[in-house]
């Protein structure tokens, strides 16, 4: 095995069924963006879903719907790429 990084031009495995999955059913959980390498938002994401006692679960809701509506391109170049933080 190489221990080079894997070149630019590389093709980028989507994310997006498995992180939309998850949003959907363990969006309190904030395991979406732990997967989408946001440590920050997850950790956000999980205090806020403390402090209003599971209601804030509802983004991650909200988040895998929005996950599951794109194409795999647009997730990949918004949120694997991209980097985009919130919904």
């Amino acid at each position: 095995m190489s221990s080079f990084p894997p070149s630019p031009s590389a093709p980028v495995e989507s994310k997006r069924i498995l992180c939309g999955v998850l949003g959907i059913v363990l969006g309190c959980l904030a395991i979406h963006r732990f997967i989408l390498g946001d440590t920050s938002g997850a950790i956000i994401r999980i205090l806020i879903a403390v402090v209003t006692c599971g209601a804030g679960g509802l983004i991650g809701l909200i988040e895998g719907i929005i996950y599951l509506t794109k194409s795999d391109a647009d997730f990949i170049a918004t949120y694997q790429v991209g980097k985009k933080k919130w919904f």
